[in-house]
């Protein structure tokens, strides 16, 4: 018998505040915009004190630290990632433009091959 892992429901106290955080972004970013007259520090101050009050909420719900913790996984995850030098990313972008180059003139060529052989030589209209 096999072992399923049991996902918890969230308890509607969960919803609330995750319902809240997103409330709280939207109120942010709307205030951003009815202060358009109003000094940026001004603007910048309520955007920035929405998306605050967001996470503050989010980090008090189950689904907020599950979330946060995702996200920590990510970034370490990233931090693995071997990237290539310079070289090595300049020469897969120059295979990969000579390809699509031999690309297109075969499917060119393949193209007139098969006008010529339809219109001149099976239906004759050139």
């Amino acid at each position: 018998m096999s072992n399923h892992p049991v996902q918890t429901v969230s308890t509607s106290n969960d919803k609330i505040k995750v319902v809240s955080a997103v409330c709280a972004v939207v109120f942010g970013i709307v205030g951003f915009y009815f202060l358009a007259g109003q000094p940026a520090w001004a603007r910048a101050g309520v955007l920035v004190v929405g998306l605050l009050v967001a996470i503050g909420m989010a980090w008090t719900s189950t689904p907020g630290r599950g979330f946060l913790s995702f996200a920590k996984e990510s970034v370490r995850e990233v931090k693995k990632v071997v990237w290539p030098t310079r070289k090595e990313a300049t020469q897969i972008t120059l295979i990969v433009f000579g390809f699509v180059l031999l690309m297109a003139l075969f499917l060119w060529g393949t193209d007139k091959l098969l006008e010529v052989l339809l219109y001149n030589v099976i239906l004759g209209w050139k």
